[in-house]
């Protein structure tokens, strides 16, 4: 009661104030927790159950074009004739037409040249590809990272001096057989495939025995690049080129030659060239690839 005189008074004197005391607001906080986003998402997903979802997606996969590419095989299959059957034809048109027609409209004394080169072009050109496309993804899967990549001479095999020299005999024939082969694939067995064959091995050879430090300087990675993809970019406009006309009746203005002499056979001669390049890189990349894991 006294408080209250006393408040009374001192408002009439014109001394009391009115003064309200508020409570301090809480300090905003910033909200931490927000959606996450469709990336955000992913990006947990792809870490966390992704890995298992892809294997048994992959697996499932790999087990359903195995059945579809079995089916198609086996349909194909039933379609042919009976083994054994008598009325099963000793030559069909096709290989009578290769047989007759070869020399003359392929200008190939040797008959295989002629037919996988010219009649069946595209089915080599495919197989060329198919090279290209396993040594692409050999080095994909197999070659090393550029950094604390290992010294491969210290791991390369002891090279014994007689190696060495016998080396120095063979890797001259080898080169120069292939290369007697590969030019002489349309008068004589042999071609692209065959001669790039023998100087893919004489590539390892060399490499087995002198090491990979002195052929690394004429045979890198980018120059069998460059030669695996200009080789197979010439045979596919040279035989484009030649589908075209063949497909609308035109000369291709390409000569045949003289059956028989070394330019001849109108474009199987630089197909031939070409093949043996691709099929020489190839192996000598497997090589590279399987024991040093870079070219």
């Amino acid at each position: 009661m006294n408080k209250i005189i006393s408040a009374i008074e001192k408002f009439v004197d014109g001394d009391f104030v009115i003064t309200t005391k508020r409570k301090k607001k809480p300090e905003h906080k910033p909200i931490t927790h927000h959606e996450k986003t469709i990336e955000e998402r992913w990006a947990i997903w792809h870490d966390t159950d992704g890995v298992e979802a892809f294997k048994i997606v992959y697996k499932a996969a790999s087990v359903a074009i195995c059945l579809i590419m079995i089916t198609i095989l086996l349909i194909t299959v039933s379609f042919l004739p009976a083994f054994g059957n008598p009325d099963n034809p000793v030559n069909n048109e096709v290989s009578q037409r290769y047989i007759e027609k070869g020399l003359e409209e392929t200008g190939a004394v040797n008959i295989v040249s002629g037919m996988i080169l010219d009649y069946r072009a595209f089915d080599t050109l495919g197989e060329s590809t198919v090279l290209f496309a396993a040594a692409s993804s050999v080095m994909m899967l197999m070659r090393k990272e550029k950094k604390g990549k290992e010294i491969t001479d210290k791991f390369s095999p002891k090279r014994d001096p007689i190696v060495k020299i016998v080396a120095k005999f063979i890797i001259p024939v080898l080169l120069v057989f292939g290369i007697y082969i590969v030019l002489n694939g349309h008068l004589s067995p042999g071609g692209g495939f065959s001669g790039g064959a023998i100087m893919g091995a004489a590539l390892i050879l060399y490499s087995s025995a002198f090491g990979y430090k002195n052929i690394k300087k004429v045979v890198t990675e980018k120059f069998v690049r460059n030669v695996t993809f200009f080789s197979l970019i010439f045979y596919a406009c040279a035989k484009s080129y030649s589908f075209y006309c063949g497909s609308h009746h035109l000369e291709t203005g390409i000569p045949l030659g003289t059956p028989g002499a070394i330019l001849s056979s109108g474009l199987i001669l630089p197909l031939n060239i070409a093949v043996g390049l691709v099929v020489t890189c190839t192996m000598y990349s497997f090589y590279s690839l399987f024991s040093k894991g870079e070219i």
